[in-house]
């Protein structure tokens, strides 16, 4: 006897499996991350990010124009420092004429309506490439988060529509906010890395930034990756001290976290693609062992399905591409 449910009559053709496509993945959901450099006429391949790039100002303002050509609206910067500016306190961070205040107005100013969002974190300005100030082998919380906040404000005074704190220091969320809104800032948003591991997927990001810490790890800080239920605890936190969006950091490894938080919270879920992820799947497709555009596409939908309104991925400019080919 025949079956009377066959379920293989949705997946028939492509006109029926597009038409109950349960989810979709479109340039809208992408943020761009940016390395930026100090000097001019620079614009150097980063050797663990096959096809990424740090670039100087002018260089950003081509890249920046080519993006929102191509369809994407968002971008989060980064910035790398050079060590005679680099301190414990991450003094640079706080200069209005800094590295990263001038990328802002600098993307501000070729591309208006390009939503710029900025890495909140002392290990780029760090002279111990920590997330906070080091006192006798310690990351300081409490002083940490008042920099933090004032570091954000800095942000926003150069035009940054959201401020996005990476460093996982406790209350820096509502420090931030409080100081934004005693400011005028009301409309400067929050996306905080509300859930980011003690990763080893992160080592082609520091490379980039040249940000890796000198000394121990980020362990004290940034969450214990066999921890499920302690994410909940710190997104719900940020999310009650005033962040507009929460991320989970890094991506594929870390989907269960992702659902945990969709089923749980009505905020805006980021993901983060991290540096590691991306390169293996550049070496991976150098070697012929996949195919690049199918993966990429596939583990991007992977966090759609999972419950991510937007992912920060390396492989942006690449999806304007392999879209055209869905």
């Amino acid at each position: 006897m025949y079956p009377l449910k066959r379920n293989r009559r949705l997946r028939n053709t492509q006109s029926i499996r597009s038409l109950v496509q349960e989810n979709h993945l479109s340039l809208d959901d992408l943020i761009v991350p940016l390395f930026v450099v100090e000097g001019a006429k620079i614009k150097e391949e980063i050797p663990s990010m096959p096809d990424y790039y740090r670039m100087t100002l002018d260089f950003l303002v081509d890249e920046v124009t080519e993006l929102w050509k191509l369809g994407l609206k968002s971008v989060l910067l980064f910035v790398k420092v050079p060590e005679l500016l680099k301190d414990n306190k991450g003094t640079e961070a706080l200069n209005p004429k800094g590295l990263m205040q001038l990328a802002i107005k600098t993307v501000k100013k070729a591309c208006p309506e390009m939503l710029v969002m900025t890495d909140v974190a002392l290990d780029p300005y760090s002279s111990f490439g920590h997330d906070g100030i080091v006192e006798e082998g310690e990351i300081l919380n409490d002083a940490t988060k008042e920099i933090l906040a004032k570091m954000a404000l800095s942000h926003a005074q150069a035009g940054a529509d959201f401020v996005a704190p990476s460093d996982m220091m406790d209350g820096r969320v509502e420090q931030i906010r409080e100081l934004l809104e005693a400011e005028g800032f009301h409309h400067t948003g929050i996306l905080s890395y509300s859930a980011k591991y003690a990763s080893s997927f992160y080592g082609p990001f520091r490379d980039a930034l040249d940000s890796a810490p000198g000394f121990g790890d980020k362990k004290t800080y940034q969450m214990d990756f066999h921890n499920r239920k302690e994410a909940i605890t710190e997104t719900t936190l940020d999310i009650e001290e005033g962040a507009d969006i929460v991320m989970v950091k890094p991506g594929i490894a870390y989907l269960d976290i992702i659902r945990d938080l969709a089923e749980q919270i009505e905020t805006p879920i980021a993901a983060y693609q991290v540096s590691g992820e991306y390169a293996m799947l550049k070496a991976a497709a150098a070697k012929g062992w996949i195919d690049y555009d199918a993966v990429v596409y596939e583990q991007l939908i992977a966090f759609k399905r999972a419950g991510a309104s937007l992912i920060a991925t390396y492989t942006a400019k690449d999806v304007a591409r392999i879209l055209d080919k869905v």
